[in-house]
């Protein structure tokens, strides 16, 4: 078996504290990445504490560490200029050409695509009336938006559990699709470009949104600073967050309650035991009508398994894509859920929205992800007194 951490530790440590890292063990690393555990502790143990704690200065590790990782893989690639590139166009260039198709890469997570990429999505359409507007990303993350006419679809299959080379060749790939010179691409910190790295078009047609430097230690949340970059790039103020699946709500009855207790795999965000059962057990003493996402397998479907079989005809329940589930919330009475996609949803349909919030690394990625839309928001968090207590009392005011 082998010894990831010990590889990983001392170059994530060096990146951290801005030093050189130790180049001979990063090598192993990425030789060794053909085997599946290699390649998800890459991205979970190095990758993703550099980019998750919102740090500006580690950025630039990152883009250091990992300019070295893509020349590896694809060795017609230069570290060194890939680097240079990327100090290029993370600097803000506003648009000033009229293009005929934009390009909107996803940023492959469900919510981020709804806090973020959402918003990203809407600047173009506005900004660029007479274009055609392209989400790239997977079908999953079209389907929350496949219900506009004005946005379509270029598929490009980024799995979050693939190899490291099989993730780096879809960005590789997505050059010739992108090759239109009268198009723009937009990139809100897209792991297709793993993050602004990988030079999918040519530099004069692509814009770069490094979200986590934006804001510096300010307390903004991702969707305000995306707006912020929108009105820098665009001129279009005020963009926000939508979905439109064309898929119909799982039910569409009045005073329904979505659930989700997902967590991405990051146990970290769920509450500990007996939480998720206490507070099911609230809600339905309060007439709660509860639709609750089964998940997508594993531990979490479980879960939610074992909750269903606690209340034997209690709770609605939905097993299958996301979409119908989205179009469920976006009708709901309330939202209760951990911070996942579910809660993004929420917030941007202005649904009533309790989110239980937990497994941040530190205040500011709390400060960014934390949901923000029009409508009534209350966030529980673990260290507070009596968590369970706070939920219940937040989604009485919520439904009152």
């Amino acid at each position: 078996m082998i010894d990831t951490d010990s590889l990983i530790r001392p170059v994530l440590a060096a990146c951290q504290a801005g030093k050189p890292y130790p180049d001979l063990l990063l090598h192993s690393l990425v030789e060794q990445a053909s085997d599946p555990e290699v390649s998800r502790a890459m991205f979970r143990d190095l990758v993703e504490p550099l980019c998750d704690a919102f740090e500006p200065a580690w950025c630039e590790a990152y883009a250091a560490m990992f300019a070295d990782v893509i020349a590896q893989v694809v060795p017609h690639w230069s570290a060194r200029e890939l680097r240079a590139r990327y100090r290029r166009v993370r600097i803000p260039r506003p648009v000033t050409a009229e293009p005929s198709a934009v390009f909107v890469l996803s940023r492959v997570t469900l919510g981020a695509d709804v806090a973020v990429t959402s918003i990203v999505l809407d600047a173009a359409k506005r900004r660029f009336p007479a274009a055609r507007i392209v989400l790239v990303g997977t079908r999953k993350s079209y389907e929350l938006f496949d219900g506009d006419p004005r946005i379509e679809h270029l598929a490009a299959p980024y799995a979050r559990t693939g190899l490291l080379a099989d993730r780096i060749e879809v960005g590789v790939d997505l050059r010739a699709l992108l090759a239109d010179p009268d198009s723009l691409v937009l990139d809100p910190d897209s792991r297709l470009t793993q993050l602004g790295l990988l030079p999918v078009c040519e530099e004069s047609r692509y814009r770069f949104f490094e979200s986590r430097s934006a804001g510096g230690e300010g307390t903004e949340t991702l969707g305000e600073l995306t707006r912020h970059w929108c009105e820098q790039i665009l001129d279009i103020a005020e963009a926000r967050p939508f979905i439109a699946p064309s898929a119909k709500p799982v039910f569409d009855e009045p005073g329904l309650t979505a659930v989700s207790l997902g967590v991405g795999e990051n146990p970290n965000k769920r509450f500990a035991d007996p939480f998720e059962e206490q507070l099911i057990d609230y809600l339905l003493t309060r007439g709660a009508k509860i639709l609750i996402d089964q998940g997508a397998g594993g531990e979490e479907t479980e879960r939610v398994q074992r909750l269903i079989a606690r209340s034997p005809g209690a709770l609605r329940t939905w097993s299958g894509a996301f979409a119908p589930f989205a179009a469920s919330i976006l009708k709901a009475a309330a939202y209760v859920g951990y911070d996942s996609a579910g809660q993004h949803v929420a917030a941007a349909a202005g649904s009533p929205l309790l989110t239980v919030f937990a497994g941040e690394v530190n205040e500011r990625m709390f400060a960014r992800w934390r949901p923000s839309g029009s409508g009534r928001i209350e966030i529980v968090r673990p260290a507070r007194l009596d968590p369970l207590g706070q939920a219940c009392k937040a989604y009485d005011i919520l439904t009152a």
